[in-house]
């Protein structure tokens, strides 16, 4: 028979008093801050929204962390709060009791409503109530801060960011709606201007993943520039129309052009950014930060664009570089070898899946990556490579301490003429690259990824295991 946690006495009071609304939203005025939390959970999970209502009018904290206490808002809990606020905002100065500045509706600071559902009753030093003013004082009402991570997306079924944008914009001036994270997903180019209302400089990270034209990008451009504070930007899937063309110079130089404003930018992921063929110095030459992450994927690069990341001096401290999906099967090999040259010092993932990668550039870039002493993670599935230049590749990088993940294709020798993938063939070079690894005498795990196949595309439905040497006196 299980024994149940008995009520609190808090807890108790608490249902007891929310039984009567009107008394309920009485109290409030003589209310102690510390009960304020408690009875604002039972209101929230009662769907008591009067009583929320009134609540939020007489919160004593400075902020009050909404978003710790759901997943996403609900449409009628999120109404209540914002008619609290109302009435706060119709003021044009602050009632002795207001405290509350911070409206903070990202799912976060759920330690603020833990702290008051046990049976502990201090203030969270970052929630104490402000400090009492004399009685006489009455200052003038300062914008309220709304704190929401911002997804603009038309697959969104819940009404939560609509509504949100319908009533900031009918508050415009009297609140400030504050995001340190901007996702865009398929959303038409009108629904940006919903950007206005938003403090771009308090965006830290933005995520664009829409099927948009250079012409949308122009648009998009001017917002861009003015989040100052953006450390990682994501854009994905913009198209170049044909009869847009007349137009293309002028959108990417847009584009391009609002990296001189970006002082803080560490992170720059491109998913397909074909804008960028033969233009990629462009959006170099702009760059203000030297980045710790590039990912250029999925597009076509020029030998001379190549050249131009081998060349910028904005790159020389990346940790993470990706070029999967770039081919560079015709190009010279030394681009990207004096490209790992500059990073060597920093590297530690590197990704190049799919770039038609051959022996030559694996014998130019092998001495470079002996040196990359924090090589974490190296992937290099998809490419054509011979089982002569793995081995060259394991010997190469045995000395790498902190290399952990390694991915590369079978080699050639695993593939009939016809360019189908033979298991029988695929055994006898798991059992050649066991010998190395256990010639090079260092504990070590590789992985070779053989779906799909990159000679044919085609699906290959075969379970490889990783090829697993340990020793139990590593060198």
């Amino acid at each position: 028979m299980s024994v149940q946690t008995p009520p609190r006495l808090l807890d108790l009071a608490g249902q007891s008093l929310l039984r009567d609304q009107a008394l309920a939203v009485a109290a409030l005025e003589h209310l102690p801050a510390e009960l304020f939390p408690p009875l604002f959970m039972q209101a929230f999970f009662g769907r008591h929204r009067e009583t929320l209502t009134a609540m939020v009018h007489a919160w004593p904290f400075a902020c009050l962390p909404l978003g710790g206490l759901m997943q996403m808002p609900q449409r009628g809990t999120l109404q209540a709060t914002f008619d609290g606020l109302d009435i706060l905002l119709a003021q044009k100065v602050r009632p002795r009791r207001w405290k509350l500045q911070v409206l903070d509706l990202r799912n976060t600071n759920q330690c603020f409503w833990s702290m008051w559902s046990g049976a502990r009753t201090q203030v969270h030093p970052r929630t104490r109530p402000a400090a009492a003013r004399g009685s006489g004082m009455r200052q003038p009402a300062a914008p309220l801060e709304v704190l929401v991570d911002l997804c603009l997306s038309s697959r969104i079924r819940d009404r939560f960011f609509p509504d949100l944008i319908r009533w900031a914009k009918q508050r415009e001036g009297l609140l400030h709606l504050c995001c340190q994270t901007l996702k865009i997903f398929e959303v038409p180019i009108k629904a940006i201007k919903a950007l206005a209302l938003v403090r771009l400089d308090c965006i830290q990270e933005v995520e664009v993943n829409c099927p948009w034209s250079l012409s949308a990008l122009g648009v998009f451009a001017p917002y861009l520039g003015q989040m100052s504070n953006v450390r990682r930007l994501s854009l994905s899937h913009i198209h170049m129309p044909a009869s847009e063309a007349e137009e293309w110079e002028l959108r990417i130089s847009q584009f391009t052009s609002q990296f001189l404003w970006l002082p803080h930018l560490r992170k720059l992921y491109l998913e397909s950014p074909a804008f960028l063929t033969g233009r990629l110095d462009q959006m170099l030459r702009c760059l203000q930060t030297c980045l710790e992450t590039l990912s250029i994927t999925n597009c076509v690069l020029t030998e001379l664009d190549l050249m131009h990341l081998s060349l910028c001096p904005n790159l020389g401290q990346l940790k993470d570089l990706d070029l999967s999906g770039v081919c560079l099967t015709g190009f010279n090999p030394e681009p990207l070898r004096a490209l790992l040259e500059d990073v060597a010092a920093t590297l530690q993932h590197l990704d190049l899946v799919y770039c038609g990668i051959r022996d030559s550039h694996v014998k130019a870039i092998v001495p470079v990556l002996s040196r990359c002493r924090q090589l974490r993670a190296l992937s290099l599935s998809g490419n054509l490579l011979s089982l002569a230049a793995l081995e060259e590749l394991l010997r190469h990088t045995a000395g790498l301490r902190s290399l952990s993940h390694e991915l590369y294709p079978p080699p050639l020798e695993s593939y009939s003429a016809q360019g189908v993938l033979e298991p029988g063939r695929l055994a006898q070079v798991r059992d050649a690259l066991t010998g190395i690894l256990r010639d090079l005498g260092q504990p070590r795990t590789i992985w070779l990824s053989t779906s799909p196949c990159p000679r044919c595309g085609q699906k290959v439905f075969y379970d490889v295991e990783p090829i697993l040497f340990s020793c139990n006196n590593p060198a």
